[in-house]
């Protein structure tokens, strides 16, 4: 399957219509960058299944693909009915109960998040299933909820709760999550997804939770904070920091702040996260009517191409890709789409480098590579590295020239996978400098990524696999 040459990378879901092996092959043929594991459903043993299946696909296409486990977080949902379901009329009476133990009816139903009733107070408004489901908060009494129905409609079992204006307390991190950590961390997921994090502390908390579980492999995922609550927004800078990158999780998040607030929220978060030189990812019914129609909509091209403009990392498909009809052609479709946008961006490299200081030598060495190599035309910036960091601070810029990092680190490879514009190879280092560099260009010549002639930008560091020690940067014509 052809493809073309992308920057913006693609996160697809793995479920029930993707799990088979050459359905699999096709997606990351079509263009898959990173593989999510969604721990909201399945087995432990499921998600273990399915990282060895991704590892071995990705070894049979020659190219390594990112696994992000994705935790469940709170359980904010109501519980079953008797029937499954009940249809809530517009001024009805509805009762949300946290100490009902048998199924709900018409008149109401029971709450998995036991601490709502300490949660609310009269007039708040509670959205249910996505906000499609209204309810006015009338009082509490106890472990009771009695609220008014304001926008009616079919509620059914298990449906998530949302606060308007958030403000609910639940952690972030559930004992399910704590015992999910531990399993992602048995296949070494690349990176771990938070659910819900309110604050820096949450994240922090999952960090030292992640590097525990993984301590026995060696292993440090990157963290993903996903931004879905109101109270988060205004800590979105300290979550950042805490964090190696964000996912734009527009579903909850639409319903906490409002639709209408939420793309100059994505604007702003994205451009934040380039800022701090952190990974962002936007999610959240991007191709959704392709869950079940061969083609996406005008408006889902139109969001998916604003994401990349915007200069997301990566776009993230969920159902579309985990129960839908079409996985692969949704692959393809969001692909060209992704290629299409980038040819329209524009290049602001001197102007983001105007009034810029650089502190660190590396960094420096970064900088200098993108400014060299995008006036001076070259076929490639490729960076020679160990822990992806000059990779990383590259791709926070636009250029359009592709960026190779080589490295001798297969978890180094597997997280770079999620960098914009970056394609990361791996290669053994040599521990001399002249040695690395003509193994560097034998490496991209058998690739047919540079030919004899052309012109490309190498940065590397002396010592040669000292993490953080970039401190060369040469100009090559290819022998």
């Amino acid at each position: 399957m052809a493809r073309r040459r992308r920057a913006t990378k693609i996160v697809a879901t793995l479920g029930p219509a993707s799990s088979e092996p050459a359905i699999l092959s096709k997606m990351i043929a079509a263009g898959v960058n990173c593989m999510r594991l969604n721990f909201s459903h399945g087995t432990a043993q499921d998600h273990i299944d399915r990282a060895r299946l991704v590892r071995e696909a990705a070894a049979a296409a020659g190219r390594e693909v990112a696994i992000m486990a994705d935790l469940q977080g709170p359980k904010i949902r109501v519980g079953k009915f008797a029937e499954g379901k009940v249809q809530l009329a517009p001024g009805a009476k509805f009762t949300l109960d946290a100490s009902r133990t048998e199924p709900g009816d018409i008149h109401g139903v029971g709450l998995d998040y036991k601490e709502l009733p300490r949660d609310v107070k009269p007039g708040d408004v509670l959205l249910l299933n996505d906000g499609l489901i209204v309810l006015t908060v009338d009082g509490v009494k106890g472990e009771e909820i009695r609220t008014t129905v304001k926008l009616g409609g079919v509620l059914s079992n298990n449906k998530g709760i949302n606060k308007q204006g958030g403000g609910l307390t639940a952690p972030a991190l559930t004992a399910k999550d704590m015992e999910d950590i531990r399993t992602a961390m048995s296949f070494q997921a690349d990176y771990v997804a938070v659910s819900f994090p309110k604050n820096a502390t949450d994240m922090e908390m999952a960090r030292q939770l992640c590097n525990v579980a993984a301590a026995e492999f060696r292993h440090k995922p990157g963290l993903i904070a996903k931004i879905e609550r109101a109270e988060a927004i205004p800590n979105l800078e300290s979550i950042l920091l805490a964090s190696d990158g964000i996912m734009v999780a527009r579903g909850d998040l639409a319903v906490e702040v409002g639709n209408a607030a939420v793309p100059a929220l994505q604007k702003r978060m994205i451009r934040m996260a380039r800022e701090h030189d952190k990974v962002v990812i936007t999610a959240t019914q991007m191709m959704e009517s392709m869950i079940t129609n061969p083609v996406p909509t005008r408006a889902e091209v139109s969001d998916v191409a604003n994401a990349v403009l915007d200069g997301t990392d990566a776009v993230m498909l969920s159902a579309e890709t985990a129960a839908g009809s079409f996985p692969i052609e949704v692959v393809v479709e969001m692909a060209n789409i992704c290629a299409e946008a980038e040819m329209a961006e524009d290049v602001k490299l001197d102007a983001d480098f105007t009034g810029m200081a650089f502190s660190r030598i590396d960094q420096s060495i970064a900088m200098g590579a993108l400014f060299t190599a995008y006036h001076l035309g070259c076929k490639a910036i490729v960076a020679l590295t160990d822990s992806g960091s000059t990779p990383l601070w590259m791709s926070r810029h636009r250029v359009h020239v592709p960026i190779y990092a080589l490295t001798p680190r297969l978890a180094t490879q597997r997280k770079m996978a999620l960098y914009r514009n970056v394609r990361p190879l791996l290669m053994d280092q040599s521990a001399d400098r002249d040695m690395a560099l003509h193994d560097a260009e034998a490496h991209l010549k058998k690739r047919g990524i540079v030919a004899s002639g052309d012109i490309y930008a190498i940065t590397c560091g002396e010592p040669m696999g000292a993490p953080g020690g970039t401190n060369m940067l040469k100009i090559c014509r290819a022998a």
